[in-house]
């Protein structure tokens, strides 16, 4: 009898621990599945200098240094080994959006700009317009409150007057107490 009952209990004991690892094992899968559901907010990054088609179509073969920079602004990479070239570089990413890359490259010689290297870039409103995509707007609720809710809202009971403050006394302890 004795080893029936130990038979019994060491069954029940591997029962309930196979019982117990399959819970684990569900609830991995349970919380899996949850974490692919639920995402972190991820914020936009951008990076480097924005350069449109309309800043690239102004520049003109012979412009000095000074009016290359007041048109598409400092260059995000200076080198001091490539001294007669200017990189602009532009990254863009945003959750749920393909990462966008774009490079301008600016050669200049004895101070002069005689070529533009540029991946395709769009133009500032399609870039604008770019930035908005993807983003969820519902309609725009009213600010105003219409007479007939003023109305409703007013309040019946007529409000008192603010009472005046109690006068406040013109000395005051000093700062810092001083013993001798």
């Amino acid at each position: 009898m004795f080893d029936s009952l130990a038979h019994r209990v060491c069954l029940s004991s591997l029962a309930a621990l196979l019982l117990s690892l399959s819970a684990c094992s569900s609830m991995d899968g349970a919380s899996n599945r949850l974490v692919s559901i639920v995402t972190p907010y991820k914020i936009d990054i951008v990076q480097g200098n924005f350069v449109s088609r309309e800043q690239v179509a102004a520049l003109k073969e012979g412009m000095s240094r000074n009016q290359v920079r007041d048109i598409l602004g400092t260059p995000l990479l200076n080198s001091i080994f490539h001294t007669d070239r200017w990189d602009y570089v532009f990254t863009f990413k945003r959750q749920g959006i393909e990462p966008q890359a774009r490079r301008v490259t600016i050669f200049f010689k004895d101070d002069v700009l005689i070529k533009v290297q540029a991946d395709s870039l769009p133009s500032e409103a399609e870039f604008v317009a770019s930035l908005d995509s993807g983003r969820k707007s519902g309609p725009i609720p009213v600010l105003e409150m219409s007479p007939e809710s003023l109305q409703t809202t007013a309040p019946t009971t007529p409000v008192a007057a603010p009472q005046s403050p109690v006068p406040r006394t013109t000395s005051y302890p000093p700062l810092e107490t001083t013993t001798n």
